[in-house]
Parts: structure tokens; sequence; C-alpha cells
């Protein structure tokens, strides 16, 4: 237990603090515009790509460490750093699409027709995004205005915390369910509604979905599967998006070359990230996310109320 904390306080310290030297590197050409550095950028794509598929949400991370870094302050760069974040979110994706090839090989061969299997898996993918595409457009300008702050993202990860630990104690994550072959539209549909709720940073699309699949009925496994595999479409959608809608601003403001280093840095984190959730989740269980969560909440009250976000 000892051990745990230590390595837990570490992490979170890692994530949340470790971008400070950074903000000497983020250096201001004008006076009303700031480039990103390389330091910077690969401070990000570490960020994303750890955090992304980990139940501790990667918005709320990147928001928090985008403050750190002192970058932003003119609605330009406010806006090029918005894409940004989202479009390193592609190293994220890329690192699904390496992790379960043949999974996402199966779900193309049920596209053609090939695969039963591959088919169910594809359709309730789409079945899961549709709801959630929904209700994100609905609600994402009231989230985006009232809760994108340290303080809203602080209470998401001490709630998310505090589940995780009750559910974990009371064997939530450990029912028996369907595998992922038996999912049906209902079950994805289902799990797409509350995907939603994730719009909210600091919450984590992660542990939203992974605990709806288990609550509709799948796995453990299964639900830690499909919560990658939704991710892929979820993710892929807002970044095409913001990449075609605010491309132009982003490397207008920073270039090719940092953005670039970001994507592969987040790919190259996420391929780590995720294999090493798997073997842990199969292994000992999701309390080490819900004492993380509660001490990177903490951490970023205390850091508010210093004054230092």
């Amino acid at each position: 237990m000892r051990f745990r904390f230590r390595t837990l306080t570490a992490l979170s310290g890692v994530l949340v603090l470790s971008a400070a030297p950074a903000m000497a590197l983020a250096t201001a050409t004008t006076d009303t515009e700031i480039s990103l550095s390389i330091f910077a950028a690969v401070v990000l794509g570490l960020v994303e790509g750890i955090t992304e598929f980990l139940p501790v949400s990667s918005t709320g991370h990147l928001l928090v460490a985008t403050e750190i870094l002192g970058l932003g302050g003119t609605e330009e760069s406010d806006r090029a750093l918005d894409t940004y974040a989202i479009c390193i979110q592609a190293g994220a994706i890329l690192a699904v699409l390496f992790v379960y090839k043949e999974r996402v090989l199966q779900m193309l061969d049920g596209l053609r027709g090939r695969s039963e299997e591959g088919r169910r898996i594809l359709l309730a993918v789409f079945a899961a995004f549709v709801p959630t595409a929904v209700i994100a457009l609905l609600i994402f300008g009231v989230v985006r205005d009232r809760l994108f702050g340290p303080s809203p993202i602080a209470i998401a990860w001490l709630v998310g915390g505090v589940a995780i630990l009750f559910l974990s104690r009371n064997g939530f994550f450990k029912r028996a369910g369907v595998e992922l072959n038996e999912i049906t539209i209902k079950q994805a549909g289902l799990i797409g509604v509350m995907q939603a709720l994730a719009v909210w940073p600091g919450t984590s699309r992660s542990l939203v979905t992974i605990i709806a699949g288990i609550l509709v009925g799948l796995s453990l496994r299964a639900a830690v599967e499909f919560s990658f595999l939704l991710g892929l479409i979820t993710l892929g959608a807002a970044t095409a998006f913001a990449a075609l809608s605010d491309g132009a601003t982003l490397v207008e403001t920073f270039g090719v070359l940092t953005p670039l280093i970001g994507l592969v840095v987040a790919f190259v984190s996420a391929v780590v990230a995720v294999r090493w959730m798997v073997a842990w989740l199969n292994d000992r269980g999701f309390e080490i996310f819900g004492w993380y969560r509660l001490i990177v909440g903490a951490l970023t009250f205390g850091a508010v109320g210093l004054g230092w976000l």
C-alpha cells in the first residue's frame, strides 16, 4: 500500500505539475502571440497519449497542463491550442488501430460481408456513436462555457475517484457478462447515451463507457475493448472536425513540426498506456485509478487555492 501511494503521488505530480519547467519554453513571439515549443509539444503529447484511454480524463489533464504551461492568451492562440489538443488525439487513435489491428480488420471484413461477428461489432460501435454525437452537440456549448476550468475538472476527478473505489469494493468490475461478439444494438446504444456524460472534462470517456458496458451486461474485458473501439470513431470524428474547421489556424499559429511531434509522442505513449491498462486490469483491478483521481483532484484544488491555476 505504501509503495502504491508513493507511485500514485509521483505519477499524479508528473502529469499535472511536470509541465511547469516548460513555461519558460512557451515563449511569446509578440505581445499577443505565443509559440508552442518542442518541449511543450512533447509534454502535451505525453499527457494526451498516457491519459486518453485510461479512466482519468485526457481532456481534463490537457486543460490543466495548458494552464500550467502558460499557453494561450489571445483568441487565435486559444483556438489553435484547442485544435492542437484535439488533433493530437490522432496519435491515440493510431495507437488503438495498432494494438487492436486484428479486431479492426475483422470489423472491416464485417463491412464487406465477410465476418458476421465483425459486422455485429461494427454496427454496435456506430449505434453507440450516434446518441453520443447528438447529445454532445446539444450540450457542448453550455459545458464549454461553465465547466472548462480547473475547479470543475477537479470536482469531476474527485467524484470519479470516489465512484471507482466504491464500485471496486462492491465487486462491480468483477461481474459476469457477455463477450464482445454477443453485444446487441440496444446495449451499444445505452453505452453511447452514457458516453455523452464525458463531455464534462475530468469525467473520462473511458471510465463512463466501461462502467456503462458492465451495467448493460458486458464483461469487464468486453467493456474495455468496446470502450477502445468506440473511441476510434468518437475521437476520430472530433479530430476530423477540428482539423477541417481550424486546421489552417493551427498550422498558421504553431507550424507543422510541433503538432507532428505531439502526435507521434501521443501515439507511442498511448500504445504503452493501452497495453499496460489491459494487463493491469487483468491482474489487479480498477482501484489504482480511483486513488489517482483523488490525488490529482486534490492537487488541482490546491493549485487553484494557491493561485497557480
